[in-house]
């Protein structure tokens, strides 16, 4: 919705099947790790193998991350310096689904954080990705706990409820990033 708007988007989950590509680094990296179990017949990693793997194990979570973060950070970086260099005073949001718990807030002037109950997470990572209930909470307790991440962010979306509402929240948001641009004398927010 803030893409809608006129925001730029780096999306770190794009970021991650980018850098791991077969053939690049990252990807080397993860099979000679892992092994040629967690690919595809085309040489693409089966993403539900390896969730399956380090979801359970966390030194195996840990193992993947250092393969793959230190790569993502140099694309960003990169898009960055693309969407500056078109655009001074461009809005650039980045999506990044382990902001806090990668330790990565630091790069970010605010930090805004989408949130949802639960009991939605748990309902839309099944319905998303075809996971069973176990693998779902596996995956949100992976996480640091909404509460705990709130202490972290500035800005705050709550998309628990329908599309309407979160897009209200968005617009306002929007709004405010505008303001706070203006404020910052031309750098991005």
């Amino acid at each position: 919705m803030l893409e809608e708007l006129g925001a730029c988007t780096i999306d770190f989950d794009v970021l991650s099947r980018v850098v791991a590509e077969p053939g690049k680094p990252a990807w080397e990296d993860i099979v000679a790790y892992f092994g040629k179990q967690v690919l595809n017949d085309d040489q693409t990693l089966d993403r539900e193998k390896l969730r399956e793997i380090v979801f359970r194990d966390l030194e195996e979570k840990k193992k993947l991350e250092g393969f793959l973060h230190p790569r993502i950070s140099e694309e960003f970086v990169k898009m960055v310096d693309d969407y500056t260099r078109k655009d001074p005073k461009a809005i650039i949001q980045a999506v990044v689904p382990l902001l806090i718990e990668t330790h990565m807030q630091a790069f970010f002037h605010h930090i805004l954080m989408v949130y949802a109950t639960e009991e939605e997470q748990k309902s839309r990572l099944m319905a998303r990705d075809g996971c069973s209930e176990e693998m779902a909470m596996n995956m949100i307790r992976s996480q640091l706990a909404v509460e705990e991440k709130k202490g972290y962010c500035d800005l705050f979306i709550d998309n628990s409820g329908p599309e309407e509402e979160t897009r209200k929240q968005v617009e306002k948001l929007w709004q405010k990033l505008q303001k706070l641009r203006q404020a910052r004398k031309g750098s991005s927010v």
